[in-house]
């Protein structure tokens, strides 16, 4: 079996704004996973990571492109129904708002139990409850939290019990929309190494969408950079943090914060001219996985 796990082709959406007008969320977008990699997905709000990540959980159709998880075309309905329960526990997705991903009206022990009550999974440990009850502690809260409701707990404490659902499928991919940026930094720190522990003990495959890019160099194996719907750079993270290329990702890198406020003070951040951002052009390899949006003359 091929060592890609998800292989997005040339994948674009729009979204319609009235009669005649759309807006182009995802622009001819292509990466690969490997499988047991976490890939980082970053650019602002409105760059179109998000609409990725709905696409690959087929939330969304998108308008043109091909999915292929495992080699198997997600957007061909024949397909996807051939292999429904399979696409449909083997990937999982946590959402940022986690209040509102949780049903307000189920307790904490049905909201983990429900996707093996939907898949008729035979709980490994026997009942649901008993199965729900060591997800809960594998997320670090303990068994007195079953009875609770969402309303009941903290956006913290929400998020684990979003995680734990999703932990509960035992995934191959995990698909995170910006997990922790609702969080407090400690509640953050504690996520973060939960989906580190997983894709480590786990081999769990995470695409981990985020703001935040120091987290995302503390996380990710490899990282993509999203502007305006477009993908405009991809490497391994540390080629991509030391010698960023495309002239977003520079400005995008100048703008992480230094923790030393004299050094702060002293730096100097890039601007980028968003007038002169040029959508067309193809990615070109300049080093080893090391990808770069580029016009062609310029190659």
């Amino acid at each position: 079996m091929s060592e890609i796990l998800l292989d997005v082709q040339r994948l674009s959406h729009v979204f319609k704004l009235g009669k005649y007008a759309v807006i182009k969320a995802v622009d001819d977008v292509s990466f690969q996973m490997k499988k047991g990699e976490i890939f980082g997905l970053v650019g602002e709000s409105g760059s179109g990571k998000s609409t990725v990540a709905r696409c690959i959980m087929n939330v969304y159709k998108p308008a043109a492109g091909k999915i292929l998880y495992n080699g198997i075309d997600v957007c061909d309905s024949r397909a996807f129904r051939k292999h429904r329960k399979m696409l449909e526990s083997s990937r999982q997705i946590i959402f940022q708002d986690s209040t509102s991903s949780l049903n307000q009206r189920m307790t904490v022990e049905k909201i983990i139990a429900e996707p093996m009550s939907i898949h008729h999974i035979k709980p490994p440990r026997g009942s649901l409850r008993a199965e729900a009850e060591f997800q809960l502690s594998y997320v670090g809260m303990d068994s007195s939290y079953l009875d609770k409701y969402p309303t009941e707990l903290s956006g913290g404490q929400r998020q684990r019990v979003a995680i734990a659902r999703a932990l509960s499928m035992e995934p191959e991919l995990l698909v995170a929309d910006e997990p922790v940026a609702s969080l407090d930094v400690s509640i953050q720190a504690q996520i973060i190494n939960l989906l580190r522990h997983c894709n480590e003990q786990h081999g769990c495959s995470i695409l981990f969408i985020a703001h935040d890019l120091s987290m995302v160099e503390y996380l990710c194996n490899r990282v993509g950079v999203m502007y305006h719907g477009k993908l405009v750079e991809v490497a391994p993270t540390a080629a991509l943090y030391a010698n960023p290329q495309h002239p977003y990702t520079k400005a995008l890198l100048s703008a992480i914060p230094v923790p030393d406020p004299i050094a702060e003070r002293n730096r100097s951040h890039i601007d980028f001219d968003e007038t002169a951002f040029d959508r067309e052009g193809t990615m070109v390899e300049i080093a080893p996985g090391h990808w770069v949006l580029r016009k062609e003359d310029s190659q």
